[in-house]
């Protein structure tokens, strides 16, 4: 790319602690770090700008009456009050492409402006809101009948997911995590879709951060304790296992959210360390030996691929992203069911060299995931946005 487009990102998630924010900073760098004009326009605690190198920085305050999407992540309905602020950093740094990333307060700012000045759309997909939205309805409603809440919440979950396809149709070029979600984006919208992946820092994430050396087995979790994640497995995991008579192990449970208490009151063997951040959550993983993530409801699993760059093989779900980060069989398993989790657990606990092997072929083959080659993805998918609005631009030109 010659000379590379003016980019204005709308990210919904940015401040808060997530994969999704982690993922969105990191883009900001790597655009920063090669000197590409970027303005990312964001929701914070107050209103600022600043700049930094090549990067322009527009943060916006939600209102009191916000309400809370997924820990810090919330929703602002008077965001729009913004309008104006935006339109004119938008005026005054021209770009060329829009980039949305989901249906929320911050985006749909975006792309009300793209419309209004008429300035081309790519979206990136990185939350599954829709799954989280019926796991969080199936835990409200857990007083009714199992047919009646589970009725209802996949019934809220297919309405959420029509309506985020539905807003998908703005951009001309949109980017998924996973296969799944760039075929169910790409028929929903007919628009361009392509696979934006995620990368991992392979010195922060290593076996040669691991601080233990002892006889117990180490079955991790990282992630919020809440109940999108599925956690609640966790303690299935453990009551099958006392039950076969398994000892010489625990849970090392690193997170926080609210089935933090339940999760402590059910287990019998588990440690939990709350957040962890920097190098001691880098220990954390690699003084892990096997990573269990139950969670049926995320896009990517960037806990996963941390796990295995930490040389730790995983069981994950057969259900969301995850299962697209491992290799089944090689690097770790894919579960369908409570009794896959357990009787795959079991296997890597009795079996030192497979599970030896397995977290070796695991750190192989996340670390050839660079962060750079991600988002040289992302500038090419600008590329094509581009192209193709030139392209409609002719046609209506020609008319």
């Amino acid at each position: 790319m010659s000379v590379p487009p003016r980019i204005a990102f709308f990210p919904d998630s940015y401040e808060e602690v997530n994969g999704a924010a982690m993922t969105c900073k990191r883009l900001t760098e790597y655009a920063r770090g090669n000197g590409y004009p970027f303005l990312v326009i964001h929701a914070g605690h107050k209103n600022r700008e600043w700049t930094d190198g090549s990067v322009e920085y527009l943060q916006l305050k939600r209102s009191p009456v916000s309400f809370s999407l997924d820990e810090e992540l919330a929703f602002d309905p008077f965001f729009q009050r913004h309008v104006n602020k935006v339109l004119r950093r938008l005026v005054e740094f021209k770009p060329d492409i829009i980039h949305i990333t989901g249906l929320n307060d911050v985006s749909i700012v975006g792309s009300y402006l793209g419309w209004k000045l008429q300035i081309p759309l790519l979206g990136s997909w990185h939350t599954n809101l829709h799954e989280f939205a019926a796991q969080r309805l199936k835990q409200i409603m857990r007083f009714l009948p199992q047919k009646y809440s589970e009725g209802i919440s996949s019934f809220a979950e297919n309405k959420i997911r029509d309506g985020a396809v539905l807003y998908y149709k703005m951009p001309k070029v949109v980017l998924a995590p996973n296969q799944e979600l760039v075929d169910l984006l790409g028929k929903g919208t007919h628009r361009a879709a392509f696979l934006m992946g995620r990368g991992v820092d392979s010195e922060k994430f290593s076996p040669a951060k691991r601080t233990v050396d002892d006889d117990i087995i180490r079955l991790g979790f990282v992630g919020r304790l809440r109940p999108e994640k599925n956690v609640r497995m966790l303690i299935e995991i453990e009551k099958e296992l006392l039950k076969r008579g398994k000892t010489g192990y625990k849970f090392l449970i690193v997170g926080e959210g609210n089935e933090h208490s339940y999760l402590e009151e059910k287990m019998k063997h588990a440690e939990f360390t709350g957040f962890l951040q920097g190098e001691e959550l880098s220990e954390a993983y690699a003084n892990m030996d096997i990573f269990i993530f139950p969670s049926e409801t995320d896009a990517f699993g960037n806990v996963a691929q941390e796990a295995g760059a930490s040389g730790v093989s995983s069981i994950v779900s057969d259900k969301g992203g995850p299962k697209y980060i491992i290799s089944d069989g090689e690097t770790g398993y894919v579960a369908k069911t409570k009794d896959d989790y357990v009787n795959f657990t079991i296997e890597l606990m009795e079996d030192r060299e497979k599970r030896s092997e397995m977290g070796r072929k695991a750190r192989e083959l996340t670390i050839a995931n660079s962060w750079d080659a991600i988002f040289a993805g992302v500038y090419d998918g600008y590329a094509e946005t581009l192209r193709i609005a030139g392209e409609r631009k002719q046609v209506n030109g020609d008319k």
